[in-house]
């Protein structure tokens, strides 16, 4: 073969080479992208059919929960004061506002017709006294003289009878004179209890009606505000958990940042079946009169129970058509849908009364098209899990 002749097989050769170079050169460009582009979406499609969740670990739940209800603020006592006898008011000595002591007069009623009838009972009851002594007289003597024989037995007996008739309209004077006493002692009128004279209803001259022409009025009201009676509607779920002794703190809104102390002194001892509600009462101390009766307040009271149960995040829970359920990890990576019963609402978090032992890994914020057996993985470095 000549020389120009392999020359030539040389450089043909060489251009094979390169023209083969240059489709491998152009092949890894134009295929090296699409297979990283599956891998990409290979590794995708991974991470969507094993979801990364935030788990959390059942805590045990505060024995003690603080309720707040809103509260109606009333006097420890309060009556109003009626006249039991009529006339005219003589007098009256305190107006509203005026703090009384227990047997302080209040106010004096003129009634001269009471006044007349007991002068009139009394002369009754002398009377009757003065016919009972002679009656009592006249049958010891004829009792004596029927041991002789000088009268009838029959005179004798009736003689005793009057003595007893006599006797009897001389008790029946004297209750009479008693009832009217009683009625002229009622125109002094004297607060029942110490407190504070709330309302007054009548004036010096004014006509006191006790009730003989019709319905009677007021003439004051007083409440005792020493001590306090708060009444708060409990509701059904935590009528349970309250009782006597059961620690309470109240707060009004027209004094910003204080506190007052109460304790639950009784309850209705039944649900209200209108509110489903029980009614407690709170007693507190308000010897410094800051509190006014007739206000209103919110209540707080300390709710302690002796078992509490485990404490979730209300995130956690999915509500599905079988029940209240959660979706705890087992050590495999997958899901499995717990039933529980609730407890106590706690606001961000809710007990767990039955359910879980307290050492699972449960789901927050798990997705509604989430189901038993399904795999995940587990965010173990999460922001915020709840």
């Amino acid at each position: 073969m000549s020389t120009s002749a392999q020359s030539f097989h040389a450089m043909r050769s060489r251009k094979l080479i390169v023209a083969a170079l240059v489709v491998v050169a152009a092949l890894a460009v134009g295929g090296l992208p699409r297979l990283s582009a599956r891998a990409t979406v290979a590794r995708q499609t991974a991470a969507l059919s094993e979801p990364t969740v935030a788990v959390v670990t059942p805590t045990r739940a505060s024995p003690i929960q603080t309720l707040v209800l809103p509260g109606d603020v009333q006097a420890y006592q309060e009556a109003r004061i009626y006249a039991r006898t009529s006339g005219y008011l003589h007098r009256w000595y305190t107006d509203i506002g005026t703090l009384v002591q227990s047997g302080q007069l209040l106010a004096d009623i003129d009634s001269p017709e009471v006044d007349a009838q007991l002068a009139q009972a009394r002369s009754d009851a002398a009377t009757a006294s003065a016919n009972y002594q002679i009656a009592k007289i006249t049958a010891a003597r004829w009792e004596e003289m029927l041991k002789s024989n000088a009268v009838s037995r029959q005179a004798s007996q009736e003689n005793a009878s009057t003595m007893k008739a006599k006797q009897a309209m001389l008790a029946a004077a004297l209750a009479n004179v008693s009832r009217l006493e009683q009625l002229q002692s009622f125109e002094k009128v004297y607060a029942p209890f110490s407190g504070v004279v709330t309302v007054r209803n009548v004036d010096t001259g004014a006509l006191i009606d006790a009730g003989n022409g019709g319905t009677p009025a007021a003439l004051f009201q007083l409440a005792e505000i020493d001590h306090l009676r708060v009444f708060v509607n409990v509701p059904q779920d935590q009528a349970a958990d309250v009782g006597p002794g059961t620690k309470a703190q109240l707060a009004l809104p027209q004094l910003p940042g204080r506190v007052f102390a109460g304790t639950v002194a009784r309850t209705s001892g039944a649900i209200d079946p209108a509110s489903r509600t029980l009614r407690v009462e709170v007693d507190m101390d308000n010897r410094d009169g800051a509190v006014l009766p007739g206000a209103f307040a919110q209540v707080s009271l300390a709710l302690s129970t002796a078992h509490p149960g485990l404490s979730l995040p209300t995130n956690a829970l999915l509500f599905r058509p079988a029940g209240v359920q959660v979706a705890v990890v087992d050590p495999k990576g997958a899901v499995e849908l717990r039933p529980v019963s609730l407890g106590r609402d706690f606001g961000a978090s809710v007990e767990i009364r039955s359910g879980l032992r307290g050492d699972e890994q449960v789901i927050v914020n798990p997705g509604d098209a989430i189901g038993a057996g399904q795999m995940v993985r587990i965010n173990r470095h999460p922001a915020n899990p709840v």
